[in-house]
């Protein structure tokens, strides 16, 4: 879809795609199934946590993002958590993004001189043959229910309004799309949260003030969170999912700002660069989420109206999964920094974490994030600090002079000795005398 021209063909499958999937009553509907993944990915973090193991963030958030997509769109799930099937999946996904990726430079990726073409050729293949099987199993056992994605597709192709290609070619946009680029952010972000712990417990403290403890945050719970909104944004400037876009070509010979566009000209729309351009943000390189909560930037959003901030382009090719991603981006972000402490693996120091990255069409950490979550401790209730103090001066208010009372009145008695305990009255009367 991402590489077809405006015409006919790309209307029908966009139309498809935002009616099957990702209108809003669509995504109302399927919030159970997300909070499904959400609930597995909270599972798995804890058990890592029990057995003090690292969790490696982007690949958790890959297998969540993967099994999400995959049960949208064929009603199972593709990889568990503790297996090698997710890092085989993810492998196959990415090299498909690294070969569309070169697509950007079409004399390199035709001359191919590191074999990107052959092994994306592979990847291709891959994905196809499994699409191809699930697609199979399915018109076999087709009873003309439309429970999945791919089940409404089917039900299109028998009406003739798809081609079996076309079914391909679309639940390959959806599935790679929907799966590298959540993750990539998620990953991204903890990156940045950890390298400033002021500002990982500055979002804990907005969820657990706000949703409360032990709770999970909802999807209608994400306008109540602005610091946690900032903070995706900031993710969103300093790393886009797509560095640049994907390519656009002009219709015509257009002028911007006295340049001459060719008609059929490939258009960059480069974002990463602009993301960082000081002219527009101040201290541009500094990870800084506060800046969204100041007058001047807290209008600006990346749903394609401010060009400051377009991770996911603008107008009417604008990504259309951009409402799905805005729900797991935000709800596994506070799965993760809500439910757990994190701390870096091997003493590593926030200011030694490695922020290279790797280019493709999407922005991946060259080197994974991993991190050991850890137990949080209950935050103290302020009302019943202040009733535990409140009880701690009554006590001491009528009980604290007792033996303070009592040397006194030893002394007014003249006493040589302390009062008698009962055990010795006891023995002085038995014994006539004072015991001893």
């Amino acid at each position: 879809m991402a590489w077809l021209p405006v015409d006919t063909q790309w209307r029908k499958i966009r139309k498809i795609s935002r009616e099957q999937m990702f209108s809003v009553p669509r995504l109302d509907a399927s919030q159970g199934l997300r909070k499904e993944k959400l609930q597995k990915l909270c599972e798995y973090v804890n058990q890592c946590c029990e057995m003090g193991r690292a969790v490696d963030i982007g690949r958790a958030a890959f297998t969540t993002s993967l099994n999400l997509m995959s049960a949208t769109l064929f009603s199972v799930e593709f990889a568990q958590y503790n297996s090698d099937s997710s890092q085989e999946m993810r492998d196959v996904v990415w090299g498909v993004m690294k070969g569309i990726g070169s697509l950007i430079w079409p004399i390199i990726f035709r001359i191919d001189p590191q074999g990107i073409l052959r092994e994306t050729t592979v990847c291709f293949e891959k994905l196809f043959a499994i699409f191809d099987r699930i697609i199979d199993d399915k018109l076999k056992s087709s009873r003309g229910e439309k429970s999945d994605l791919l089940e409404a597709l089917i039900h299109l192709h028998q009406r003739d309004e798809l081609s079996r290609n076309d079914i391909n070619h679309l639940l390959l946009d959806l599935f790679v799309a929907g799966t590298d680029t959540t993750s990539g952010t998620v990953e991204w972000a903890m990156t940045e949260l950890l390298c400033n712990p002021e500002k990982l417990s500055r979002v804990r403290n907005e969820i657990t003030n706000i949703i409360g403890e032990n709770k999970q945050v909802q999807e209608s719970d994400i306008p109540r969170l602005p610091y946690l909104q900032a903070v995706v944004k900031e993710t969103f400037r300093l790393h886009p999912a797509a560095p640049f876009l994907v390519p656009h070509k002009a219709e015509a010979d257009v002028e911007i700002n006295g340049y001459i566009v060719p008609k059929n000209a490939q258009v960059l729309v480069n974002v990463w660069a602009s993301g960082r351009d000081s002219g527009i943000w101040p201290n541009a390189d500094s990870f800084l989420p506060e800046r969204f909560l100041d007058h001047n930037y807290d209008k600006i959003d990346f749903r394609g109206n401010d060009f400051e901030l377009i991770p996911f382009g603008a107008g009417r090719r604008i990504c259309p999964g951009l409402p799905l991603a805005y729900r797991m981006v935000h709800l596994m972000l506070a799965t993760l920094v809500g439910n757990f402490g994190w701390e870096l693996e091997e003493n590593v120091k926030p200011q030694e974490l490695d922020m290279n990255e790797m280019f493709g069409l999407t922005l991946q950490k060259a080197i994974p994030l991993k991190a050991v979550p850890t137990k949080l401790c209950p935050k103290r209730n302020p009302n019943l600090d202040s009733r535990a103090h409140d009880l701690k001066s009554w006590e001491r208010d009528h009980f604290g002079n007792v033996e303070h009372q009592i040397v006194i009145c030893e002394k007014q008695l003249k006493l040589s000795s302390p009062i008698p305990t009962s055990t010795e009255i006891a023995a002085r009367d038995a014994f006539g005398g004072s015991p001893g």
